[in-house]
């Protein structure tokens, strides 16, 4: 299988990591006290408990009105305390770090999912999980909290300056930096324990365009879990190049007309209707509770042979990267779809145990605050046989369509709509005019069923794609072309 990654991609060696004890004093936790803590979680009863302290730094640099103006910053610190008992979880978290705060969270899981029919020894050491660092720091000055405001600043006053040189249309540009790094301290009733250190970095941009009385705007974005060797002359200069193509295209086009017909989905960004419309019915929790319309589906074929849908967390550097999972289960790849036939759920530790599998290291939170539950990382289709030409060459009237912004999706039945911000008339085999301002409406699992073509040229997105089920996680997308044989189109017929 052939992924192709942005430049900015960097390859460098992988280690296994130790458990950083510098942890225990940023937090005020020892193993001794983390072993006071679980037997207070279930000291009413229970199967399993964890707990997981998060320590996060976010920064913000912008860029409005043609200066950078703006920046803004926060701490967030916490821990959250988790009690499994049965079918039941309890859940409390504190702000605090002192131990009475700490055992109070403690006993309020403990009284959620009370059970005194059963007891859990806990392990007398604690045993550091075991994985691959999927996201290192390059070296110790790469690390955001050693860069200054103004060594940010320059980016985006570069970012500026390429936009304006590169189009007379332009009329507004603004544009961000923000970089994240989130400590994570972690302990569960298993004896497992963990320290992992989060980077993220963004940067993006927005221009709008003016030629006489017609305004168009354009959005892109890149993303990594990076230091400060994020950001370089090459990024800044393939941003600008995406807003400023974008942009331009869209004073070139026009609605298509609407109705059902062929649409070839264009390599990368189109992954985000992979992930919204099939891959959050893949997620164990909504097939454990009925809700999925894959929940009967497991060992079937549901799709193309050609077809293998992959959910991964050994990206190295992506945003749905993860070393470890928010509950000791170390990132993976997971075949969710292999050659057609439903393979795989994605599991945290409770759906695991109901299906009597191990958990895919799919257990994530948006921070200490929320419990884990099952949610994506990076996913993907794998590379089929085709190229994009052939499939283009295939349709006699259709579109292509490769730049969507928001959609709506009904997670059981898989019903979809996402709005089309750029793409192509196809006609007789060819990309004729561009296209914009439109919809295509469909359902998930007849669209993936509908797939009939799978190009070679599968691009993992680094935008700044963020998922929500309630609560926000950091993830990845992309897929290679693929043609979906009919699906409805919303526009103006001309």
């Amino acid at each position: 299988m052939r992924i192709t990654l942005s430049p900015f991609y960097l390859t460098s060696k992988m280690s296994t990591p130790t458990i950083d004890t510098s942890y225990y004093s940023l937090f005020g936790i020892e193993p001794d006290d983390a072993r006071r803590l679980l037997s207070a979680a279930l000291s009413k009863g229970g199967d399993y408990a964890d707990i997981f302290c998060e320590h996060t730094v976010n920064n913000e640099l912008s860029l409005r009105d043609g200066e950078v103006n703006s920046v803004r910053s926060n701490i967030d610190f916490g821990v959250g305390i988790r009690v499994l008992s049965g079918d039941r979880t309890g859940y409390a978290f504190s702000e605090s770090t002192r131990i009475e705060d700490l055992l109070k969270a403690a006993s309020t899981a403990a009284e959620i999912a009370r059970d005194t029919s059963s007891k859990v020894s806990l392990p007398e050491d604690c045993t550091p999980v075991d994985f691959i660092n999927h996201y290192p720091l390059l070296s110790e000055l790469s690390g955001w909290e050693r860069h200054t405001v103004e060594e940010k600043k320059d980016y985006l006053l570069m970012l500026r300056n390429m936009i304006r040189q590169a189009s007379e249309r332009v009329i507004n540009i603004t544009g961000r930096i923000g970089d994240q790094q989130t400590r994570i301290l972690f302990f569960n009733s298993l004896g497992q324990c963990y320290t992992d250190l989060r980077p993220m970095a963004l940067m993006s941009a927005t221009v709008v365009m003016q030629e006489g009385s017609r305004m168009e705007n354009f959005y892109a974005s890149k993303s990594y879990r990076k230091g400060f060797d994020f950001l370089s002359q090459e990024l800044v200069q393939a941003l600008a190049d995406d807003v400023v193509e974008g942009c331009n295209r869209l004073f070139e086009a026009s609605r298509p007309p609407c109705g059902e017909m062929p649409v070839v989905m264009g390599a990368g960004g189109s992954g985000i209707l992979l992930h919204e419309a099939i891959g959050h019915s893949f997620e164990a929790d909504f097939n454990r509770k009925g809700v999925s319309i894959f929940s009967d589906r497991m060992g079937k074929v549901i799709c193309n042979p050609d077809i293998n849908i992959v959910d991964d967390g050994t990206l190295p550097y992506f945003r749905g990267s993860v070393n470890v999972d928010d509950e000791g289960v170390p990132g993976q790849k997971t075949y969710m779809v292999r050659n057609g036939i439903l393979n795989s759920y994605l599991h945290d530790r409770i759906s695991a145990r109901h299906y009597g599998v191990a958990p895919t290291g799919n257990g994530r939170r948006e921070s200490f605050r929320y419990m884990p539950i099952p949610r994506m990382r990076s996913t993907y289709m794998e590379n089929g046989p085709a190229t994009e030409e052939d499939l283009i060459r295939s349709v006699k009237k259709g579109i292509y369509v490769d730049n969507f912004a928001n959609g709506q999706v009904q997670i059981g039945a898989g019903d979809f709509t996402f709005y089309v911000k750029s793409g192509y008339i196809i006609e007789d085999g060819h990309l004729t005019r561009p296209i914009k301002d439109t919809n295509i409406i469909g359902n998930g699992p007849e669209a993936l069923a509908a797939i009939t073509g799978v190009a070679g040229n599968l691009i993992v997105d680094d935008s700044t794609w963020t998922c929500g089920k309630g609560q926000y996680c950091p993830v990845s997308c992309g897929m290679p072309s693929v043609l979906v044989s009919k699906l409805n189109v919303g526009g103006i017929n001309e």
